[in-house]
């Protein structure tokens, strides 16, 4: 090691020991002592000592702006907010801090103090001190942008970390909407709409609602308006019940509001519609509600208003007026009144109202309906409103049949051991019963049953059968036949004795019953006793009853006599031959445009026709081995009696004729079997599940038994063997 380095080395040695010595306080009594480094320690040394000063770290940017929370309230045409910054100067001395772009302020300060602000084209920037945080108060203001419907504004939003906005409109907005941003909360309080919102930071978000009264007023520009109001007016057992359809069509202009003006004397229970916004109901002291639409640019409007008034029940005077718009240049109504139970209505026409038909009525104000209409008017307003009194005489409610039968067709054959096969078939007009609750002999079961036409499958109960019904609304438009079979065993027969004969009991009022009994050829059979009439004594009344209508005219298609004992809306006839002989089995139907009917004639040629509707229709007879017989009239609901005379078909067919004296073919004439009888005959021998010995020859009784309610019908013979 040369001189001078040595010499340099002993200088650090004494500087460095010279630092130990300040830093240690000296010990008494205690001399200096050397001290040594290694190498490695002393070229790092050196090296520190040779390194220059480090210049102090300088941040990225000036400054940052942390959070802006915007307070901003509407009033009238403009916008007005209050903008609170805050953040931190970063580096040292006058630093520029971008604000905003694109806004107008109105005042700017930091801690109450005026704020330095610079403007560059459209933005603002401001010069603060630093290093350190501040806290900024801007005010803003915007004006707002009116378009049909809405109105809008501009909001510039700060540069910050996070930006939260609270917005005050006017009136209660159903709809507020932001470009950018998520609205959090939104409140109605004391008549103004507060809206919470967090924003997009550095980018303007526009801001619109539903004009409502934050907008200026419009233009004066005429409106022109047509209305149409159908009113349903419901009579209730305490109360009066009054829907409106109200129908705007506008020709002109672009209504912001709709005045309704409501009848005096009624409470408004509910209004609605698909362009209704709101309704100002606190105008309901002089009776009008104004109606605010969404969108006035619409040509059409509907709204449907609700409402009610109380009465004393029973038999009341109503003096009522109807829902108005007093607005529109033309104002054209129909009303349909309905009650609730047996009503007799009055009403007199009066300030251009006329009574119309109920048919006539609007198909929507006729689809507003749940009970029967009673009474329908048509008016045209003028300068009065429209109104009408109305007097309503209220009924005690009466009971009605839930079902009946117009007759029924009872065939039974008896063998000769004593069984008995019994169908039953009647014309049945059905309101709400959902069954037919048989009562059979003891001993019998039904073995088939049959609903219009169709099979039914009968349910065993403990208080007798039940045959399932259709009611109205499922499938039949008018009457249908019912039937059921039915097998008794009896007692067989004896060289000679007595039998009781029994129609099983139904639960609904039939018109007639007619009974036709077949019995064996072997046996000879008269009735004794029973509630029937043997049909022989109903032939001659029917006979002097013929003669005595014969000075009406009862030909084809006229007008009963009142003594037919017709109820309204039925047509009854009879089908004979060429020679006057009765036809059964004879197939009536009935062509009434869009309704049909079909009857089978009984065993004396007989048919009845119920429930037929008004107007031109077609009635026509068919039976096999016959050509076609029609009749064509006008039907006015007034009882009618058609009879058809039916000749033989054009067809290839041998007809035996055998001689025989005139009293015994009269005699064979009274003991030949219906062509009830034969049908029967057949059902039993391939269709009826059962196996019964049918006799093939034999008599017939015939009876008769009008109005049967819910009884028995009994017949006993006295039978002997040939």
């Amino acid at each position: 090691m040369t001189r001078p380095n040595m010499t340099m080395v002993a200088a650090v040695l004494v500087s460095f020991a010279h630092a130990v010595a300040a830093q240690t306080p000296p010990r008494p009594n205690e001399s200096p002592r050397a001290v040594t480094l290694s190498l490695t320690e002393y070229n790092r040394l050196i090296d520190l000592a040779s390194r220059p000063p480090q210049s102090p770290a300088i941040a990225p940017v000036a400054a940052v702006l942390a959070s802006a929370d915007l307070r901003v309230r509407v009033e009238r045409e403009t916008a007005r907010g209050v903008f609170t910054l805050t953040g931190e100067v970063l580096r040292s001395g006058l630093n520029r801090v971008s604000l905003l772009s694109g806004a107008t302020l109105v005042d700017a300060s930091a801690a109450g103090r005026p704020l330095p602000l610079l403007v560059e084209g459209t933005a603002h920037t401001a010069l603060l001190p630093g290093p350190g945080p501040f806290a900024l108060t801007l005010e803003w203001g915007a004006p707002l942008t009116f378009a049909p419907g809405r109105a809008s504004f501009v909001l510039p939003v700060p540069p910050a970390g996070t930006a939260r906005v609270t917005i005050d409109l006017p009136g209660e907005q159903a709809g507020v909407h932001l470009s950018a941003g998520l609205i959090t909360r939104q409140a109605t309080v004391d008549g103004r709409t507060m809206v919470e919102a967090t924003l997009s930071p550095g980018s303007s978000t526009e801001v619109w609602w539903s004009m409502r009264d934050s907008a200026p007023a419009a233009a004066a520009r005429d409106v022109r308006m047509l209305a149409e109001v159908m009113t349903l007016v419901t009579l209730g057992d305490s109360d009066v019940r009054m829907v409106a359809l109200v129908d705007v069509t506008v020709v002109q202009g672009e209504p912001r509001t709709i005045a309704v003006k409501l009848p005096s004397g009624y409470e408004l229970t509910s209004i609605s519609g698909s362009s209704l916004e709101t309704s100002d109901a606190g105008g309901q002291r002089d009776g009008t509600v104004v109606l605010t639409v969404g969108d006035p640019a619409a040509r059409r409007h509907q709204f449907l208003v609700s409402l009610e008034r109380p009465h004393d029940g029973g038999s009341f005077t109503l003096d009522t007026g109807f829902p108005s718009l007093p607005d529109v240049q033309r104002e054209r109504g129909e009303i349909a009144i309905e009650g609730v139970g047996t009503l007799e209505l009055s009403a007199a026409d009066r300030d251009g109202m006329h009574r119309i038909d109920v048919r006539e009525l609007n198909q929507a104000l006729q689809s507003l309906s749940r009970l029967p209409i009673l009474s329908a008017f048509r008016y045209q307003r003028s300068a009065v409103p429209a109104g009408l009194a109305l007097d309503a005489k209220r009924f005690t409610d009466a009971g009605v049949l839930a079902a009946f039968a117009d007759f029924a067709v009872a065939t039974t054959l008896v063998t000769a051991e004593g069984r008995a096969l019994t169908e039953v078939l009647l014309q049945v007009q059905n309101r709400a019963q959902a069954f037919l609750r048989v009562t059979l002999p003891p001993g019998a079961s039904i073995v088939s049953a049959d609903v219009a036409g169709e099979a039914a499958k009968p349910v065993l109960g403990a208080d007798g059968t039940r045959v399932p019904l259709l009611r109205p609304g499922f499938r039949p438009k008018g009457p249908y036949t019912v039937s059921f079979v039915y097998l008794n065993a009896g007692t067989p027969f004896a060289r000679k004795g007595d039998m009781s004969m029994r129609l099983p009991k139904m639960d609904m009022p039939v018109g007639i019953v007619e009974w036709e009994v077949f019995v064996p050829d072997s046996y000879s059979v008269r009735a004794v006793d029973g509630n029937v009439i043997e049909r022989s004594a109903m032939d001659r009344e029917l006979r002097v009853g013929r003669v005595e209508s014969s000075r009406y005219g009862a030909s084809g298609g006229v007008v009963m006599p009142p003594a037919a004992n017709a109820l309204p809306g039925q047509i009854r006839g009879r089908t004979t031959d060429r020679g006057g002989a009765a036809l059964a089995g004879v197939t009536i139907m009935l062509d009434a445009g869009g309704s049909s009917q079909t009857a089978i004639t009984r065993s004396d040629g007989t048919f009845v026709l119920s429930g037929v509707p008004s107007g031109p229709l077609t009635v026509t007879a068919q039976l096999a081995g016959f050509a076609l017989a029609s009749r064509s009239f006008v039907f006015d609901q007034q009882p009618r009696q058609l009879d058809f005379t039916m000749s033989v078909g054009q067809v290839a067919e041998t007809v035996t004729v055998t001689g025989e004296s005139p009293k015994v073919a009269e005699a064979q004439k009274q003991l030949q079997p219906s062509q009830n009888v034969i049908s029967l005959q057949r059902r039993a021998a391939g269709v009826l599940p059962i196996r019964i010995d049918v006799p093939r020859a034999g008599t017939s009784h015939q009876f008769v038994k009008p109005l049967v309610v819910d009884q028995e019908t009994v017949v006993n013979f006295r039978y002997k063997r040939r």
